[in-house]
């Protein structure tokens, strides 16, 4: 029997604040916690997916002071609640992976795809804002529609084709003209050892299907949610030791390369020495409710240049990925 498949993105969840508590150092942040450039205090919001559940592991052996939340401790689409939750905590950083994620859904569900891609960001980003609190917003390749032939830099103009994609580039335009120390991290094709993702779905399909049909005809670049936390991690380091005035704005992360989803998949079985026939097939031939963009790679040279990191190539990054899900 063949299996004709497509990636969802994270569709098990549209409302993705995190509702699992790990690593919560406080249900909330004592009235104690002062700014200090030595010891920052994070609150991540959206805590319970696959890059806030990466940003845990980090925050186990970091100096750093986390607060992760979850949709019972903090609904970001409650401006009230919001500011309340930021009451003299005096974070110096938030970090939201907070996201109505249920692409094809969105659809059909605009209103509330809405409330949480663009309206709740706007909150925070107006506590942020009145707190002198940096804001480090993750967005997606999605608000691009995918016609270009190289790869997208942050200069090039977003047209999403979808209200998943429409909707995170206004919760962008929102968090940009509230909060002016707000920084802006689009990514790609996320994956981890945690949640739901492409990786986990090929080799749960693989247990009982001889054969897959993965699309062929859309490209972007596999990204290892560990290192996209890293990176997080990073330009805090660099913020708490030097400031982050004359970085703000948009930047662009995945990991380096390229490749199809039928190039993804086929590189999944390779390193885990599966046997199984994998098609490529059009994306006409698996058709869903919101498009996606056929071409999304996109350009890194700004992280690169003005923080200096290196990038992992895709491939490595998913060899390291699986190994890890084998222990």
């Amino acid at each position: 029997m063949v299996a004709v498949f497509f990636v969802r993105k994270k569709t098990v969840r549209c409302y993705h604040f995190s509702i699992e508590r790990v690593h919560i150092r406080s249900k909330l942040p004592n009235k104690t916690m002062s700014k200090n450039i030595d010891r920052p205090a994070i609150l991540v919001t959206g805590a319970n997916g696959q890059l806030g559940s990466e940003l845990r592991v980090l925050s186990v052996e970091s100096p750093y002071q986390f607060v992760f939340t979850d949709i019972g401790e903090l609904d970001l689409t409650r401006k009230d609640d919001v500011f309340e939750f930021f009451s003299g905590q005096n974070f110096d950083f938030c970090i939201n992976c907070a996201a109505y994620t249920a692409v094809d859904k969105a659809e059909s569900d605009r209103d509330l795809a809405y409330k949480i891609n663009a309206l709740a960001v706007e909150n925070l980003a107006l506590a942020c804002e009145a707190n002198q609190t940096t804001l480090i917003h993750i967005s997606t390749d999605f608000v691009f529609d995918g016609r270009a032939f190289s790869p997208l830099n942050e200069d090039d103009d977003p047209k999403p084709i979808s209200i998943y994609g429409q909707t995170k580039l206004d919760g962008e335009k929102l968090a940009l003209a509230t909060c002016t120390r707000t920084l802006i991290l689009r990514t790609s094709w996320l994956y981890s050892t945690f949640g739901n993702n492409f990786v986990k779905t090929m080799l749960r399909l693989a247990e009982t299907r001889p054969e897959l049909n993965v699309v062929f005809d859309q490209v972007g670049t596999p990204t290892y949610a560990a290192d996209l936390a890293k990176v997080i991690v990073g330009i805090i380091e660099i913020g708490a030791a030097s400031g982050l005035e004359d970085k703000f704005g948009i930047y662009h992360y995945s990991n380096e390369g390229m490749a199809s989803w039928y190039d993804f998949a086929k590189a999944i079985f390779e390193e885990k020495n599966v046997s199984i026939i994998v098609n490529p097939i059009l994306t006409s031939g698996y058709p869903l409710p919101a498009k996606r963009p056929p071409f999304s790679v996109m350009d890194k040279s700004k992280i690169k240049t003005v923080f200096g990191f290196d990038i992992p190539h895709w491939r490595e990054s998913l060899r390291v990925c699986l190994s890890k899900m084998e222990k």
